[in-house]
């Protein structure tokens, strides 16, 4: 399930109202709904659930790989196919929400994100190395650079840490833990293209079931290329 992410941006929060509840920012602003434009996006992926509480009790005892925000707090929008819900001072509040108004980081890149177990899902991260490696789980990030201009990026240290196995990879081995699918730009990454997306999203469209016994034994394996 689709679920995002919006908080209050500070630059953009001239009248201080970040997290109040909403019916006192209603009150101080002299407004009857939320002004969207101060909202930045923070998260926007595919998560198991859609049910508010677990949401807001996941985002503050774990972190996402794809969350570029704070903890989940007062005043912050959490949108998913059911509407855009106000995190309130207790529980959650629908809203009207214009999300074309809300804003994010200029340098995302569109890639292909696959978690251990899970179906791929088209996903934006930053365009640099600490949010490539919050993408792969924290640690230091081991691009596998494909023949058709393509990049693998995944946990270098994932297998000594004990990650889930993910997926089999072409050339031989076991890549372990979240990894993602973005484009090769010579000096840097690139976004995907649509074609890319597609032929990727095929590719590892079946989850695999891979033993840890499995993925611990494929440690020390290195691949230099498909």
């Amino acid at each position: 399930m689709r679920v995002k992410i919006y908080q209050m941006n500070a630059d953009r929060d001239r009248h201080l109202i970040k997290f109040l509840g909403l019916e006192s920012m209603k009150k101080f602003m002299g407004v009857d709904s939320v002004d969207s434009s101060l909202y930045d996006e923070v998260f926007n992926a595919e998560l198991d659930t859609d049910n508010l509480e677990e949401i807001y009790t996941r985002f503050n005892t774990e972190k996402h790989p794809l969350h570029r925000g704070h903890a989940l707090s007062v005043s912050d929008v959490v949108v998913t196919d059911k509407g855009a819900f106000f995190c309130d001072s207790v529980g959650f509040k629908q809203i009207e929400f214009d999300e074309s108004q809300t804003q994010k980081p200029e340098n995302l890149m569109r890639v292909l994100y696959v978690e251990p177990g899970k179906a791929p899902y088209e996903a934006e991260i930053g365009n640099d190395l600490r949010s490539m490696q919050s993408a792969v789980g924290n640690g230091l990030i081991e691009p596998i650079f494909m023949d058709d201009g393509c990049v693998l990026v995944g946990n270098e240290e994932s297998k000594l840490r004990g990650m889930q196995g993910n997926r089999h990879l072409d050339g031989g081995g076991i890549i372990a833990g979240p990894f993602f699918i973005c484009g090769d730009a010579g000096e840097d990454f690139r976004s995907l293209t649509d074609e890319e997306v597609n032929k990727y999203m095929e590719k590892y469209a079946e989850p695999e079931d891979i033993s840890d016994d499995e993925t611990q034994s494929d440690v020390g394996f290195i691949l230099y290329g498909f």
